[in-house]
């Protein structure tokens, strides 16, 4: 089994680019120019050294002890919130920013839902002295208003997306919206592994240092470069991309895909696109999709602002239907408490999206020597308000 892009950007039967005509200059551009901008010398020399020296990679892998011994298996923690911006979005925002300027583009856009991608754009356009415009929905802006602040004091423009659900699927339509109107000096920063064909690909290669990174450090602290289990939560998909990139091939390397259950796969507030989703189209790639008997998308629903997204990824779609990796769902209650768990036992505050992906730990049962890696996308200072919230603190 084929788990890479094919040349007409598909994974098995997901992918693709199914856009409007206005659209097709634009990602016509960037499909035939990516691969040999990103493969050169000179970009993989300043991508490498923005990685180390800005983003601060590479992040740690944790050994949690104390999980560990709870669950009486091996954690490690990948420990992306530890990355500049608190989370693995700039690893993406650092290869596109270097991607515009080499296309010449002068005006950047970008969707946001829980805010952490639309921080790691307006980041790399100051350091890069480039207009930035964020587009997010007008719900997600109320809920994660530090990270609203962080971006304007970087020097961007947050737009509201008012229409629909006004949460992260409507922010994708307008920055849409913006880039078709705007093709000669506007590049679009997609932050996820979604949109039409080579966004999937483009996105899984830039985050793909993660996996590069687990890899080696498994050496070092095991001596043996592939876990047991790599486990990773899933909105649009690109930390788990990132994660699984480099065991893909691997069959003995277990990936597990968390999904956000909201209030109940079954509740009718939910975001679990394996379990509810069928093959549709959505911002320009065949994947599975929430959506109604006429094909109208569904609203999705998370107390999670990264994972309300009613698709995934054409990459995790193809994993899903090919059963290389396992998809489950988490309720909200359970992530919160999953993300509780983490701050009293190891001292590190969880973004409630990786909650989602430590809440797993309560619904499997792992071997006392099995190497479990999970990936930490994010930190929870964004979610401060939440989590006070919820738990009344």
């Amino acid at each position: 089994m084929n788990y890479q892009v094919n040349e007409k950007g598909f994974y098995g039967e997901f992918g693709g680019a199914f856009i409007p005509e206005m659209l097709y200059p634009n990602v016509e551009e960037l499909r035939l120019q990516y691969l040999e901008i990103i493969q050169t010398e000179s970009f993989q020399s300043e991508f490498q050294q923005l990685l180390k020296d800005y983003v601060g990679r590479p992040t740690p892998l944790y050994f949690a002890e104390r999980l560990s011994a709870k669950y009486n298996t091996k954690i490690y923690l990948k420990r992306e919130d530890l990355c500049h911006t608190g989370a693995h979005k700039i690893n993406n925002t650092i290869g596109q920013i270097l991607l515009a300027k080499r296309l010449g583009k002068t005006r950047i856009i970008a969707e946001t839902g829980a805010g952490q991608h639309g921080v790691a754009t307006a980041t790399v356009c100051a350091l890069m002295g480039l207009q930035c415009v964020v587009y997010m929905g007008e719900i997600d802006i109320k809920r994660q208003a530090p990270n609203v602040a962080r971006m304007k004091m970087l020097g961007a423009e947050v737009r509201p997306a008012t229409s629909g659900s006004k949460t992260l699927k409507d922010a994708t339509n307008e920055a849409i919206r913006d880039w078709i109107n705007n093709p000669i000096d506007t590049y679009y920063i997609i932050g996820s592994v979604v949109g039409p064909h080579p966004y999937p690909d483009m996105v899984a290669r830039f985050q793909s240092i993660i996996s590069e990174e687990i890899k080696k450090q498994l050496v070092e602290k095991e001596d043996r470069e592939k876990p047991d289990y790599v486990i990773a939560c899933v909105g649009g998909g690109s930390n788990a991309a990132g994660a699984f990139y480099h065991f893909l091939e691997e069959e003995n390397v277990k990936l597990i895909a968390v999904e956000a259950a909201g209030k109940g796969i079954n509740s009718g507030e939910s975001a679990a696109t394996s379990v509810l989703g069928k093959t549709g189209i959505i911002h320009g790639s065949k994947t599975l999709l929430m959506q109604s008997e006429d094909g109208q998308i569904t609203e999705p629903y998370s107390i999670s602002a990264g994972l309300d997204y009613p698709g995934v990824g054409p990459l995790h779609a193809h994993l899903f239907e090919s059963k290389r990796a396992e998809f489950l769902a988490i309720t909200d209650d359970e992530a919160m408490t999953a993300g509780l768990q983490l701050c009293k036992t190891e001292g590190i505050i969880p973004a409630i999206e990786s909650s989602h992906a430590l809440a797993v730990l309560n619904q499997k049962k792992f071997n006392e020597n099995d190497i479990v890696v999970i990936n930490l996308s994010g930190r929870g200072d964004k979610d401060l308000n939440t989590y006070i919230s919820y738990f009344e603190l």
